[in-house]
């Protein structure tokens, strides 16, 4: 299948590892131009240098960027435009916020996540759509969690903040459609990064077990049996986000080996 990216302009939110370089390696594979962003420049260098090494693409730039920071996010797309021209497709993609229950988060962890994890999102849209609109072509592919199907327990800012998403991608697929422009969400299960660890070893400390027994639970309750890849999530989201797909948007679909029971 030709995914018709070639010389096609790709921002990544979050894209120094895990997911965010995950997804950016497979546009750079398909010979997108590809532009990484995270807060941190030296693990963007790397970043950049990895996927550079494995795809034989050299059309991958970065520049460092706080999801949270409005002034941050303007920035980047004004360094974006500079390097490789207004993005055809942006993913966005930012860290979850801290794992707890409603007795556990203050205020400023609730307004902390609101705008690392949904304002942040309706920001770097604002600065991608005029230029989609114009060109009557675009794809935004906004990656949430599995919460937005079944609620996980004790990540009470996450199932609020990622339900959100949704509704926003929704919304804005119908707004948009009208201009070749599609709007998908994306939710990672059990894939294998860094944050997945994080959440396992919260819960290893919370219930006195070592973490490794965590895991081997986890993964009990998954069909397949195992935590899915990085690079197994991101194909279905370079998918989504092709000249493949003519067709589906305003969709929720969660990447998660049959893990969840919910319909």
């Amino acid at each position: 299948m030709d995914l018709k990216l070639n010389g096609k302009r790709v921002l990544v939110m979050a894209s120094s590892k895990g997911l965010g370089k995950a997804i950016a390696t497979e546009f750079a594979r398909e010979g997108a131009a590809v532009f990484l962003t995270s807060r941190s420049e030296e693990s963007l260098s790397k970043g950049a240098a990895d996927i550079k090494a494995e795809t034989g693409n050299d059309a991958i730039h970065y520049a460092p960027c706080d999801m949270s920071s409005g002034d941050d996010i303007i920035r980047l797309f004004s360094e974006v435009r500079r390097t490789m021209g207004d993005p055809d497709i942006l993913i966005n993609n930012t860290g979850g916020p801290r794992a707890g229950g409603f007795d556990d988060v203050t205020d400023e962890d609730w307004v902390h996540a609101f705008g690392q994890n949904l304002l942040s999102y309706t920001r770097t849209i604002r600065e991608a759509l005029p230029s989609m609109r114009k060109n009557n072509w675009g794809r935004i592919v906004n990656i949430s969690s599995s919460s937005t199907k079944e609620v996980i327990d004790n990540l009470i800012l996450s199932n609020t903040m990622r339900a959100g998403m949704v509704g926003l991608s929704k919304t804005l697929a119908r707004e948009t459609a009208g201009s070749n422009i599609l709007v998908n969400t994306v939710g990672p299960g059990r894939i294998e990064t860094d944050r997945i660890i994080e959440l396992d070893s919260v819960t290893a400390k919370k219930r006195g077990m070592p973490i490794g027994d965590i895991t081997e639970e986890q993964q009990s309750r998954i069909p397949m049996g195992r935590y899915g890849q990085p690079a197994e999530f991101a194909c279905a989201v370079v998918f989504l986000a092709s000249g493949a797909n003519t067709y589906l948007t305003g969709q929720s679909l969660v990447i998660d080996g049959g893990m969840l029971k919910a319909l």
